[in-house]
């Protein structure tokens, strides 16, 4: 591992498993595949990439960090650099990104570069979480780069800047604008795999917990709950009626992040799974065999994983996509009652509404 060989003497005393030549395959969210795969067949996303791909100032963007940031290393932060190596032992990665702390009181990180990724922490986000916590983060960013979310993450802050210079322009807001949408909704799920590459090199599912936790309130770990703060997530998605579902669209889509309930709910899930034990076990995906990995298997992982998700979902949205999947009878009376919340309260006009189904 470049600049990270003796990195195995920064591990904690607790023993962690390390995954030699592991693929960001094992860990990726069904959801960020397919998202990705949909991104690129987005009309003129190939022609903006190539263009960007030259013209993004990389170099500018490095010297900008070098000179207004501290660069995480043996002498400053040397903390955050054991914990840079420890994770990038943990998933193999053989060069070590470079990693600033930039002074920002939110607390935030991101993983960004074309040629080369590049960590950034923010000093919110040093000063709020643990170790363990924090460690967790080290290895989603280390996901990040593993899985090359970087380039695209560049493209996606160049691109939402851009739209706001041309905001004057009509015609050139809205053809930007569908690219940063698209974009956005590819990194929220990608923010989902790399939440399991973090589990992974910290191994500590109640510290990924806590730190998103405290993403959502703040230190005051005395005053939450991690099953309180999960329930929070199964009353976002099965409450209220299809307006409700239409308002967690408009709420999620200027987002870069998936809602930290949600994030939460999903990483404990993933966690429970036999997918998870496997690959603690030593059986996972491995990058020398991604070039024989088949896109027709990926696109049906995706499409097995968006069916159960409709499926098993609360949501009133995807409980009225299963009633036109399966033929429901009165579509429309089915629409209206989902609308005007008759479903939950079971009469209208203190007239009753029967034979409706959940």
């Amino acid at each position: 591992m470049t600049e990270g060989n003796d990195s195995a003497r920064h591990l904690p005393g607790r023993e962690r498993r390390r995954f030699p030549g592991i693929s960001s395959r094992a860990y990726e969210h069904p959801a960020d595949r397919s998202a990705l795969v949909a991104l690129r067949k987005l009309s003129g996303f190939d022609t903006v990439f190539k263009a960007l791909s030259g013209l993004l100032p990389e170099r500018s963007l490095r010297l900008l960090f070098l000179s207004d940031s501290v660069r995480v290393g043996d002498e400053q932060f040397a903390h955050l650099h054991h914990m840079l190596r420890d994770a990038c032992y943990i998933l193999d990665l053989e060069k070590v990104p470079p990693m600033y702390v930039n002074q920002d009181p939110k607390p935030n990180a991101m993983c960004i570069g074309m040629d080369e990724p590049i960590i950034v922490v923010t000093t919110g986000l040093v000063e709020l979480l643990d170790e363990e916590e924090m460690r967790a983060v080290v290895g989603h960013e280390v996901g990040h780069a593993l899985s090359g979310h970087s380039v695209y993450r560049t493209i996606l802050l160049f691109l939402t800047n851009l739209a706001l210079k041309v905001a004057w322009i009509p015609l050139g807001n809205v053809a930007i604008m569908a690219i940063v949408t698209a974009l956005r909704e590819w990194f929220r799920k990608s923010e989902l795999s790399a939440d399991r590459a973090g589990l992974l090199v910290g191994q500590d599912i109640q510290a990924s917990m806590r730190g998103l936790m405290k993403l959502a309130g703040g230190n005051h770990l005395h005053e939450m709950n991690v099953d309180a703060f999960l329930k929070q997530a199964d009353e976002y998605e099965a409450g209220g009626d299809l307006r409700d579902s239409v308002l967690k669209i408009m709420n999620v889509l200027p987002r870069s992040h998936p809602f930290t309930t949600v994030r939460a709910a999903e990483l404990r899930k993933w966690a429970a799974t036999r997918e998870y034990q496997r690959i603690m076990d030593g059986h996972y995906d491995r990058r020398e065999d991604d070039g024989d990995t088949s896109v027709a298997d990926s696109f049906r992982q995706s499409a097995n994983h968006y069916s159960e998700t409709v499926r098993n979902s609360k949501d009133p949205l995807m409980g009225l996509v299963r009633d036109i999947a399966g033929g429901a009878g009165d579509l429309g009376g089915k629409l209206r009652d989902s609308f005007t919340g008759r479903r939950q309260n079971g009469s209208a006009g203190g007239q009753d509404e029967t034979g409706s189904t959940s």
